[in-house]
Order: C-alpha cells, then sequence, then structure tokens
C-alpha cells in the first residue's frame, strides 16, 4: 500500500490507466482491430462526441492516439450501427458509452422525466410536441431529426439553430424516452429505446446510489489517481455525491487515500491502478481526450494550460482554431493545429507550437506523428504553415517548404464544421 507519490508517478499512472504505452500498439504490421477497440473502450468507459471535423472529428482521436492507426469502419460498427455494443447518451458530454452502461444513467433519466431537471421548462411548456415525436418514432422510426415532417422543423440559425423537433428529440435523449439508434453522416439517427436496446438492459434498475458509486469507481479506475474534482468530472457528476460515493469505495478498499506531491489537495488512487518506470508513446490528443479535458487537471499534472479556440475569433486566437496537444512519453511538449485538405489531398500544419523547451530534440517524433496523421487519413501530401514557434524546425524534418501565414488562412477554419455541434 503506497500514501503518498511523486507528481511524476501521477502522470505515468494516469497514462497507463488510459491506455498509453502498451507494447506494440499501432504498429504498420499489426494494425489495431475490433479486439482492441473494444478493450479500450471498455478501459475508457466513454468517448466524447463532438461534430468540428477539421482534422478529424473527436471521438475518433483518443483511439487514434492510444492505438495508432486503424480503421474507422471498425469503430463505426461498433457505435453507429443499430444493434451496436455502445450507445451514445449523455455521460461526460454528449458521448459513446456501452450498451451495458446505461442503466447507470437511469437516475438522471429519471430526474429529467421528473421535472427537476435541465429539460424541465421545455418538457412542460412542449409536451404536445414530445407526445408528437414519441408517436412518429413509433410508427416510422428510427428517423434524423431532418426526415420529420412538422411546420415547426426549421432551424433558426446556420449552426446552434436547432428546429423545435430537434430540440424536441434532444430533450427525450435527455429523458431516455429515446435512444439513439446510429448515425448518417453524422447525424443522430433516433428511435424508441426498446428498439435500440436489449431488453435485459431496460429492466435493469440500479438504485441512484449504487449507480454512482459504480461510476465513481470505474471512473478512478480510468484515471487511475485523481482528486474528487477529477473523478467526479469524468462523468460530471456532483462533487457531494461523488465525495459520499468514494468515502463508500474507500472502506471497501476499491480507493486509496493517496498525496501527490505538488497537487495541495487530498488524491485518491484505484486498488489496481499500475505504477510505471517509464511510459514510452507519441499521441496527438483531441482537445476532448480524457487526459486534457478537465483544464485544471491537465495543468496540475502536466503543467499545460489549454483552452480550445475554436469560439474565438480568428484575429484573437493565440495558438489555432483546433490545436492538439502533442504527447511524447510523459509530458505534452506542444500544440499542433492540423487541418485535413480533403480536396487537395493534403495534412496542413496549420500552426505548430513548443510547449516552453520540452520539444526540443523530439522534432523527429513529432515529425513522425504528423507523417503517420497525414497516412491515417489518406492525404498524399503535408504542408507546414509559418506559424508557431515550432513550424520552422517540423517542416524542415518533413522535408517540406515553410508556406506564408496569413490571418485570413485562420479564419477560414470556421467554414470547414458539418452539422450541428451535438448533431
Amino acid at each position: 500500500m503506497v500514501d503518498s507519490i511523486s507528481a511524476a508517478q501521477a502522470r505515468r499512472i494516469t497514462l497507463a490507466a488510459q491506455g498509453f504505452g502498451k507494447p506494440g500498439a499501432g504498429k504498420p504490421h499489426a494494425p489495431a482491430g475490433t479486439r482492441q477497440l473494444n478493450l479500450l473502450m471498455q478501459r475508457l468507459g466513454v468517448l466524447q462526441l463532438d461534430s468540428v471535423n477539421v482534422f478529424e472529428r473527436s471521438h475518433y482521436l483518443p483511439v487514434l492516439a492510444r492505438l495508432g492507426a486503424y480503421d474507422k469502419a471498425d469503430l463505426d460498427r461498433l457505435t453507429f450501427t443499430k444493434k451496436a455494443p455502445y450507445v451514445e447518451f449523455w455521460a461526460h458530454q454528449a458521448a459513446l458509452i456501452p450498451v451495458e452502461s446505461w442503466p447507470l444513467w437511469r437516475w438522471f433519466m429519471l430526474n429529467e422525466r421528473e421535472g427537476t431537471g435541465r429539460t424541465k421548462l421545455w418538457a412542460t411548456s412542449n409536451k404536445r410536441m414530445t407526445d408528437f415525436l414519441l408517436a412518429e418514432l413509433a410508427e416510422k422510426g428510427p428517423l434524423p431529426a431532418s426526415r420529420i415532417e412538422h411546420e415547426s422543423n426549421k432551424r433558426s440559425g446556420p449552426w446552434w439553430g436547432w428546429s423545435e423537433v430537434k430540440t424536441g428529440l434532444e430533450v427525450l435523449f435527455f429523458r431516455g424516452e429515446v435512444a439513439v439508434a446510429g448515425r448518417t453522416r453524422f447525424e443522430r439517427i433516433y428511435d424508441l429505446p426498446e428498439r435500440r436496446l436489449p431488453a435485459h438492459v431496460l429492466e435493469q434498475e440500479i438504485p441512484k446510489q449504487d449507480a454512482i458509486r459504480e461510476l465513481v469507481r470505474l471512473g478512478a479506475q480510468a484515471l487511475g489517481v485523481g482528486t474528487i474534482r477529477d473523478i467526479a468530472d469524468y462523468w460530471r457528476l456532483p462533487q457531494a455525491e461523488t465525495r459520499a460515493a468514494a468515502a463508500e469505495l474507500t472502506e471497501s478498499g476499491d480507493l486509496v487515500p493517496v498525496t501527490v506531491a505538488g497537487w495541495g489537495k487530498p488524491a485518491l488512487l484505484h486498488r489496481d491502478a499500475r505504477i510505471p518506470r517509464r511510459i514510452e508513446t507519441a499521441a496527438l490528443l483531441s482537445p476532448f481526450d480524457p487526459i486534457v479535458w478537465e483544464r485544471e487537471r491537465a495543468l496540475r499534472m502536466f503543467g499545460f494550460h489549454y483552452r480550445i479556440e475554436i469560439y474565438t475569433p480568428a484575429p484573437k486566437r493565440v495558438f489555432g482554431y483546433y490545436t492538439l496537444p502533442v504527447l511524447i512519453d510523459e509530458a505534452l511538449v506542444g500544440r499542433i493545429d492540423l487541418k485535413s485538405d480533403r480536396q487537395n489531398g493534403v495534412l496542413r500544419v496549420q500552426s505548430a507550437w513548443r510547449e516552453g523547451s520540452s520539444a526540443d530534440g523530439l522534432e523527429p517524433r513529432i515529425a513522425q506523428l504528423v507523417r503517420d496523421a497525414a497516412a491515417w487519413q489518406n492525404l498524399a501530401g503535408i504542408e507546414v504553415v509559418a506559424r508557431g514557434d515550432l513550424a520552422d524546425a517540423l517542416a524542415a524534418e518533413l522535408g517540406v517548404p515553410l508556406l506564408p501565414w496569413s490571418p485570413a488562412l485562420a479564419a477560414a477554419d470556421a467554414t470547414e464544421q458539418e452539422g450541428d455541434p451535438q448533431a
């Protein structure tokens, strides 16, 4: 049993718990297949969804980071088909979870149905719409919002402006009265839960206290080590209920209280967490990867101050539109803004930044990450734009000329979004 660990050990524990540093992962002769994808999905428990597609949609990237090149169609078959073993729900944010985890969220669904959740006002005021949508799905489902005929099915804006039909479907999704039966071109297909989920999953009743305790256990296991706030954030659970569940898990021996040097707050170590002597890995992380999605934790663990700038006006962006943190071994050493120019068959590095001097000497490994990303995206060429203090060295390592940067080039990024942010 340990009662204190170093900050470096905490980083290694988390990276190992998250599936980094596996020998042979992503080797060209052994690309990840369905078995590896399933093992990783079970390890993480959640893949956050996001529709921004400038480089690649977010949920594909944690898999690439941990397993290397794989066929995205394999992940689609596991997640976006009608009887897939993973399903969407509002876990952390809009996310993919194992079908077997659905009952762990029944308390959340009931909270919404009983009128005490975030959908209370809309559901109460628009019962005719939700009744219509349930009847429509029962008769004609599965359906995307765009194929439901109703006079209110009109957008009120180019991006966030959901129609009343789309809003109603999302309310029913929150309440567990509608499930997602897959996606087509990333648009959600809605259906009744009984046609998407197995009967034993729908019939399973888990009391709220037991469900939250299990979610806390799973979150702590996925993180390896974390504070109450870290563990609560894995599923966006209330901290008070997380603390109560953690106390029970500590008493049962599932969690072990530890002190982490430099954290300044109590932490909990999962009893099965490994403490590797070192982690060897290289990866580009999604902005919504569990390693960095809680920004305070990323700062505390890695000294990495991270803010995504997709909602920041182009002239005010510091690093770029959709920068990906660069993980080399046990450190976040930089950030790279990538764009897949599919029309011209080019992966464009729109900016590349060092994190202090930590990327010094690592340019060959970072360049290989860019080459691998281009190959995974089936893009034959690579371009590097002259923005950021790593761009020059990266272009030289890749053997490509440095292209001039202009504000107009950065402003064009916003046109690359496809569909709603939570489509």
